[in-house]
């Protein structure tokens, strides 16, 4: 098994609902190909299963998916 794809994602507000961060990111072809993949369970936030399509994500949380590795940074964070 291979190392995840680690990809920072740098919000323009305070927050951002977690489906689209999976769109935004081209890790989903749509928004409602990313509310099924996270309906399925296959994201965690922070290590957890997150089933809610609109979780608000948050400079400093971390989003896995499949292969891939999320950090969240706030703007400030640069």
């Amino acid at each position: 098994m291979s190392d995840p794809e680690k990809i920072i994602a740098e919000l323009e507000s305070e927050f951002v609902e977690l489906y689209k961060i999976l769109k935004f990111e081209g890790l989903a072809e749509s928004g409602g190909n990313a509310k099924r993949v996270i309906q399925d369970g296959l994201v965690s936030v922070n290590g957890e299963v997150e089933t809610r399509k609109r979780k608000k994500i948050r400079a400093g949380d971390q989003i896995d998916f499949i292969d891939h590795h999320i950090d969240v940074i706030g703007k400030a964070d640069e």
